[in-house]
């Protein structure tokens, strides 16, 4: 069996702070550490369970997070940025999904780094008329493929709304509950590691005992883009596939997932590119 393990930044415990989540700032190597452990812990026990293979994609900014030497041997880690497919790259062919240090949707209050892939350029974006997550975005392309998420770890802020609402099967591990944007109560790292361990075979039992499916989206697939400003849904209106509703929303649609998916990445390069001469 292969599992396939997601993992972001922002939803991790003790991560609250600017400063955690960039290569150069002061506190991004104990953001590196703990998303290390977190991943191992749970790529350790899935092994466990009977994963030959662990496929995990290193999800968050530049996409070099995870210390590569601390991966047992049947972990292939999947870094690097730009890619195809983003979040959930190396994914295909697995037969579960775990998302780990998930963060809650653009405009949920009381979480931590709330946004929606891109905190830079995009308000908001929404499939079929709702408001995803990265969550359930990743999902429903995971979905598509045929690959169900068995488990999310992150911000209860998410838990308690997109995987509750949209994913009502799969296991939520809360690895914080926040206060506000930068700030939040987490458990000890030896308390994180009994959680994960719990979930982790919680997951992969009702896995078993088929309870937790693909999830599918109606197609074609709807999508819809706010922009934080009118400039980036001008580069946006540039796409002959793309229409303009408003000064800084824009929607498409297409037949799948992954093309929409593809779409989104190449908004949101279009829309970093007018950020970065403009400002």
């Amino acid at each position: 069996m292969r599992a396939f393990i997601s993992l972001d930044l922002e939803g991790l415990p003790h991560v609250v702070s600017p400063e955690h989540l960039s290569v150069k700032k002061a506190l991004y190597g104990e953001a590196r550490k703990i998303a290390t452990e977190v991943v191992k812990i749970t790529a350790m026990t899935l092994h466990e369970l009977g994963f030959e293979e662990v496929v995990v994609a290193d999800s968050h900014g530049p996409m070099v997070n995870i210390i590569p030497e601390e991966m047992p041997g049947f972990v292939k880690l999947v870094r690097g940025f730009p890619r195809p497919m983003s979040m959930v790259a190396g994914s295909k062919g697995s037969d579960v999904a775990l998302f780990l240090g998930y963060h809650a949707r653009s405009g949920v209050g009381r979480a931590t780094f709330d946004h929606t892939y891109s905190g830079s350029t995009i308000d908001w974006i929404t499939v079929n008329g709702r408001p995803v997550s990265e969550t359930l975005l990743n999902a429903y392309l995971l979905g598509e493929w045929g690959v169900p998420v068995i488990l999310v770890a992150g911000d209860r802020a998410l838990l308690e709304s997109d995987v509750r609402d949209a994913l009502p099967k799969t296991v939520g591990v809360p690895l914080k509950e926040s206060f506000s944007r930068y700030s939040a109560i987490s458990p000890s790292m030896e308390a994180i590691n009994k959680l994960l361990i719990k979930g982790t075979k919680e997951a992969v039992k009702r896995w078993k005992e088929g309870a937790i499916k693909p999830l599918s989206v109606e197609k074609p697939v709807k999508v819809g883009v706010r922009f934080l400003n009118s400039g980036f849904a001008d580069a946006a209106e540039l796409c002959p596939l793309v229409r303009r509703i408003d000064g800084k929303t824009v929607e498409f649609e297409t037949n799948s997932v992954e093309e929409a998916y593809k779409m989104i990445e190449l908004l949101i390069f279009a829309a970093t590119g007018v950020r970065a001469v403009f400002g």
